[in-house]
Formats: structure tokens, sequence, C-alpha cells
């Protein structure tokens, strides 16, 4: 096989796939490194967000100018879930908070179906010629996404590393006892997580259904990439989850070559199962943020 036509068929689409996964994937890594559990409505948060920004397309908005309006619509609903569901039971072993995290993922997937139906949809129709770059073939979707995945996540970084809000969440997620004795609103910075969990939802929700079609399912089919993005990374990790969703998106596009097309979707569980057998606390071992 010719190395623009591997590059052009296999490599692209795994990286873009795997940046769809990381941003995904930080979303839980920040829920599980500041809030300590598992967060299951993940995958159906994403839905919504995507549906949100949809609903603006649907109403005469370019796609890419409504993402931002429906990362701060799915940032809201987050911290409304939180404060609805989670906050009350943060008292309660984290077990509980799992299993309500599923309970909620199935009320945002009814609110889905019920608003917009369960029949897929797109933000454009028509077919999307690639421009050549030398011999490199991509669609300024492709590009607009990979830029939007690197703006997140250095903004994210440098949020984390150089903000005054950003160091009360890494002291959170280090130990939350502290953090409030040193002064830490451990609400605030509750509230402030959630807020950007949400809108990572949505961008990740946006990204993956301007590659294909938005659905009421896409959420749940999205949970286990991400969840094995975040663990192959090693949890905790924002770098770790960029690392592990780009090594999950490119194993999916390149098991092609040893598995039938549609078990794709098996490889991100087979890495998962991979990972907690020879390497438990992932590939950057899980330090937290």
């Amino acid at each position: 096989m010719p190395l623009l036509e591997f590059v052009n068929f296999y490599l692209v689409p795994g990286i873009v796939l795997g940046a769809i996964y990381a941003v995904g994937a930080i979303g839980i890594t920040l829920v599980f490194g500041i809030l300590r559990f598992a967060h299951f409505a993940h995958g159906d948060m994403a839905t919504f967000g995507a549906f949100a920004a949809l609903a603006l397309v649907s109403a005469g908005m370019d796609p890419w100018t409504a993402l931002p309006l429906a990362m701060a619509v799915t940032a809201g609903v987050a911290i409304g879930v939180d404060k609805t569901f989670y906050d009350y039971l943060k008292e309660r072993p984290k077990i509980v908070t799992v299993m309500a995290s599923l309970g909620v993922a199935l009320m945002l997937r009814s609110v889905v179906q019920v608003v917009w139906g369960v029949d897929p949809k797109a933000y454009a129709t028509g077919i999307v010629r690639p421009d050549d770059y030398f011999g490199l073939l991509l669609r300024p979707r492709e590009l607009y996404t990979l830029a939007a995945v690197a703006l997140i996540v250095v903004g994210l970084a440098l949020f984390l590393g150089r903000t005054k809000w950003g160091k009360a969440m890494r002291a959170m997620s280090d130990n939350p006892d502290l953090a409030r004795l040193s002064g830490v609103d451990n609400r605030k910075v509750t509230m402030l997580t959630w807020a950007i969990v949400g809108a990572l939802c949505a961008a990740a929700g946006f990204l993956l259904g301007i590659h294909a079609e938005v659905h009421s399912m896409m959420g749940w089919e999205l949970l286990l990439p991400m969840f094995a993005a975040a663990i192959v990374g090693g949890v905790g990790r924002v770098g770790g989850a960029v690392l592990g969703g780009l090594i999950v998106g490119l194993a999916e596009e390149l098991s092609i070559f040893i598995l039938p097309a549609q078990y794709k979707a098996a490889t991100a569980f087979a890495l998962l199962l991979l990972i907690l057998l020879v390497r438990p606390r992932g590939l950057l071992n899980g330090k937290v943020l």
C-alpha cells in the first residue's frame, strides 16, 4: 500500500477520531481526579451537547459558531445535574453517585429522544471533497476539528497551570481536605469542574457528529472509547487522556487490517483489558492533573 494512501485513509481519520475521544476523556479524568467517581452519564451529556448545537444550526447558525454556545448551554446543564442529583450524595459512598450517574444518563437520553426524536440527523448535507495539500487529503472539517481540539487542550492546560482557579482545582484533586483548610472553596471548584466537564462533553459530541451524524444513542457508543482513552493514558492526567485518545482512535482505524470493520468498536474494549492487565495505572502512571 502506498504511504500517502495509508496516511490519507487510515492515519488521518485515526488521529481525528482520537482527538475527539481525547476531548471526552479529559472530562472523564477531571471528574475522577477532582470529584473521585466514574461519571457514566458522560456520553449522554455529550449527546445532549451535540443536539443543543443541532438546534442552533437548525435556527440558521453556522455549526462552528454554534459550538461555543452549545458548550455554554451544556456547561449549565452539567452544573444543574450536579446540584440536583449528585450534590446531596457527596457524603455517601462514591458507588452511590456512580449508580446515580447511570440514572442521569438514562434521563438525558430520554430528554434527547423526546425533544429531537430517535432518527439520525446531520449538521450539514452533501458531499465535501477533501483539499489536496501536497498529496495529503484533508477536509475542512478535519482541519477545524484538530484546531479546535488543540485550542481546547492548550487552553485547559494553561488554565490549570497558571490561573488561581486552575491551581485550586489541582489542589482539590491532590487533597480536598487540605485544600479546604488552605482557603479553597471546594463548592465553587466543584461547580467550575462541572462547567468545564459539560463544555468538554458538548465539544466531543459536536465534533463526533459533524464527521458523521447525530443520534440519541451516540453517547452510549462514545462512552467506552472515552473511558478506555482515560484509562490507557492514566486516569487523572489531562495529558494522559490526550495520549490515550490518540492511541484508541488510531487503534480503531488500524484494526481493520486484522479484524472485520464491524468489530472496530471492540478495539477500545481490547485495549482497556490489555492496559488493566499490564499497566493498571496507565501509560503516564495516573499522576493527578
